[in-house]
């Protein structure tokens, strides 16, 4: 009986030992994290390890599905409470898509960028691209974006003066109070801002922490935003600097208030001597910047430049001028006629050209018409990028607009990538983008967009419930987690590995109205609603509740000069105030400072996952974490408390442990206090004020 006994309890031993704990659907994990595709940016014909995440002992089989194959994925380690599973993939010059079966037992299920399916979903399959890969430095890079005009003033002798030129009719304007509120039509109003000012200015953004300048465009041209180019060679004197001054300013009412009699003007931005000037002080910017491990970023637009042009030369500023060919506008022959596209006979002085959107002052460009634009252009794109200049990379101004359809689109960024590459592997390439960007981020276009679909808009919609231009408000989408979390998901699966992490994250710009201006839910424009309104009832609190998750998301954390510094505004001209010297909100640059440095300190902030722990009403808690360190962030942006009680073992934190914050704020204000909470069986319960957020870190 005793033998009997002793084997029927050593079965039912083997048994129970042998037993699989119920099928964990919360432990499966991928995503395009650097412990997921090793390496990150395979080449093509090479191998990539591509790994899964499941519980430990908690699955039969994983398989890949891998461009129509069905792969059997063997488990490489245990980690925890976690299995690591791996297939070893040879690519070859194609892109692959994929995603996971899990089996277990009669269970069937599929994992992709959506997470845990009972089908496939092809749109939010992973995707992999051979040979793609963005620079190193700007995988999580901090990014300062200067609207060159309005930032600082170091050169007072290269200011547009008043009535200098003419421009959409009416004579520019010097404006004298550095701190004046933007006029509606200030397109023609010039506060001064140069380059010379951001070399006396390198010293703070320094010290804000950030890893590159993106600049609003540079080049020569009449508006203040210079989306209008006129010279793509050469850096405006106005910002750069001017060394030959002379001629006259235009007089409002008199017959020669034309801009062909604007021989001050035309001085300052056809002599050579003030344009060779301004090249080199770029120069020294770039030199300067990069001495303090500083990127400089410039604003490339390529799909039309301005009527003031060279090649086109509507205001005649250039049929006159010594070394300059006749524009299309002003001669028939001229050799620039066929970068444009003409719709009547006319010459001279031909203004039946196309304008981009009908603005006759920014004219389209004809590159399906002309050879000689396209490689000019292609030349542009390695200019800068070389040596002397040195620049890092271009953000390319309405990219998918550029010629008439989209073959030449496609073949005009794919040349233009190879160029750019060609000069400097190390250069960034950036496109302003609305929509799916899919199309041109395969490796051989673009390398990221702004990113305004993933990241801009979700995170206004859910804090603010204002759109981001504040022309609307929708209270059922303030603090639709579940709206958000579609949003965010449904566009970041438009991204591969490569063009996520170094994703333009912006919370404003210079086309959109300040975020905390959005924080006071006032729907409205300068236009209607007057400068001050956009001022008024903001919440710095919700502010710093975005910051905080701008600086803790996938992608490059974008700060619009002056947000650290409280600038408000409206949709533009409004949003493009200047600086304010003198009077920056220090404690909100000290916030930024602190979150900076956290974002840069932690490497799972720039590469590493990202899983949802908690969504409710107003609520957001995510991790990000890698197999060697968690953090946690939690949002709160009721206006009462709420406690928050989430599972957090699915991230790899421990299921007895501590967590410490690294930075905490709400409507009081911030601190870094390293508080700590306790994980009790994986599971972290924590009160959060109103309109609170803190960043978490596992105790190791």
């Amino acid at each position: 009986m005793d033998s009997l006994w002793f084997a029927s309890e050593y079965e039912k031993g083997l048994y129970l030992s042998s037993m699989r704990p119920v099928f964990n659907k919360k432990a499966l994990f991928c995503d395009y994290s650097e412990d997921y595709i090793i390496p990150l940016e395979p080449s093509p014909y090479g191998l990539v390890k591509l790994r899964f995440r499941t519980g430990k002992n908690n699955v039969d089989y994983v398989f890949l599905l891998c461009n129509g194959e069905r792969l059997l994925m063997e488990k490489l380690k245990t980690v925890d409470d976690f299995d690591y599973y791996e297939f070893e993939y040879q690519l070859n010059n194609e892109r692959i898509t994929y995603c996971f079966e899990i089996n277990c037992g009669k269970l069937k299920c599929y994992y992709s960028m959506k997470g845990v399916s009972k089908h496939i979903d092809t749109k939010y399959k992973f995707s992999l691209c051979p040979g793609f890969k963005t620079p190193a430095w700007a995988k999580g890079a901090v990014i300062y974006q200067i609207y060159i005009d309005r930032f600082y003033n170091g050169d007072k002798s290269n200011d547009v003066e008043t009535n200098e030129y003419r421009y959409i009719g009416e004579g520019t304007v010097r404006v004298e109070d550095w701190n004046k509120y933007p006029a509606v039509m200030g397109v023609r109003e010039f506060y001064g801002g140069d380059l010379q000012g951001v070399i006396d200015k390198l010293d703070y953004l320094s010290e804000l922490g950030i890893d590159a300048i993106y600049f609003n465009p540079l080049f020569v041209s009449p508006s203040n935003h210079k989306y209008d180019i006129q010279d793509y060679d050469y850096i405006d004197p106005h910002v750069g600097k001017i060394v030959d001054d002379r001629g006259e300013l235009l007089q409002p009412g008199s017959e020669r208030f034309e801009n062909r009699f604007a021989t001050k003007y035309i001085n300052r931005v056809t002599n050579k001597k003030n344009l060779e000037a301004s090249n080199e002080l770029f120069i020294k910017v770039v030199e300067e910047a990069h001495k303090r491990n500083i990127k400089v970023i410039l604003d490339g637009v390529f799909n039309h430049c301005g009527s003031f042009n060279k090649w086109m030369d509507r205001e005649r500023i250039y049929e006159n001028s010594e070394g300059y060919e006749k524009g299309a506008f002003v001669d028939e022959n001229s050799p620039y006629r066929n970068f444009f596209k003409f719709h009547a006979e006319g010459w001279p002085y031909n203004a039946a050209y196309d304008g981009w959107w009908g603005h006759d002052t920014l004219s389209k460009l004809n590159y399906e018409g002309s050879s000689c634009l396209y490689e000019y252009m292609l030349h542009i794109a390695r200019k800068w990028v070389s040596p002397p200049f040195h620049a890092d990379g271009w953000r390319l101004d309405v990219a998918a607009d550029l010629g008439y359809g989209p073959e030449i689109n496609h073949r005009f960024w794919k040349d233009f990538r190879r160029a750019v590459k060609e000069a400097n592997p190390d250069a960034i390439i950036i496109a302003e983008h609305y929509g799916d960007p899919s199309a041109w981020l395969q490796g051989d276009e673009w390398d990221t967009v702004m990113n305004y679909d993933a990241f801009m808009e979700p995170v206004t919609w859910f804090l603010t419930g204002m759109q981001k231009h504040s022309d609307d408000y929708r209270e059922d989408l303030r603090g639709n987690a579940g709206f958000f979390k579609n949003m965010i998901e449904v566009n970041t699966a438009r991204f591969s590995a490569p063009s996520l992490f170094v994703a333009m994250n912006e919370l404003s710009n210079h086309d959109h109205s300040r975020f905390l201006t959005r924080t006071n839910r006032v729907v409205g424009r300068v236009s209607n609603k007057g400068s001050q309104a956009a001022d008024c009832g903001v919440n710095k609190a919700v502010f710093r509740e975005a910051v905080l998750i701008q600086m803790t998301w996938f992608g490059a954390p974008t700060i619009y000069y002056g947000d650290e510094a409280g600038v408000c505004g409206f949709t533009d001209p409004d949003n493009r105030r200047t600086y304010p010297w003198g009077n920056e909100d220090k404690e909100l640059i000290r916030f930024h400072k602190e979150l900076i440095r956290i974002h840069k300190e932690n490497q799972v902030f720039k590469t590493g996952s990202g899983k949802w722990l908690a969504l409710d009403y107003n609520i957001l808690a995510y991790g990000r974490f890698s197999i060697r360190e968690q953090c946690l962030i939690l949002v709160n942006n009721n206006d009462c408390e709420k406690k928050i009680a989430m599972k957090v073992w699915a991230i790899g934190v421990p299921r007895e442990g501590i967590v410490r914050s690294l930075i905490y704020t709400d409507e009081k204000g911030f601190h870094m206090r390293p508080e700590e909470y306790i994980i009790t069986k994986g599971r972290l319960e924590m009160i959060l004020p109103k309109t609170s957020a803190i960043i978490l870190k596992v105790v190791k």
